[in-house]
């Protein structure tokens, strides 16, 4: 049973949707963030 294995051979089409997904939400927390500090720098003053 072992010996099926094949290296490359599985369906990843979900698994890079899912990290699309997760770098693109990455991306907008980061600049929400960035934006909440610019914002709290500028006028916490």
């Amino acid at each position: 049973m072992a010996d099926d294995h094949k290296h490359g051979n599985m369906d990843i089409t979900e698994q890079e949707k899912t990290f699309e997904g997760f770098v693109k939400a990455s991306i907008w927390v980061a600049g929400v963030a960035i934006f909440v500090l610019v914002f709290l720098a500028i006028f916490n003053s």
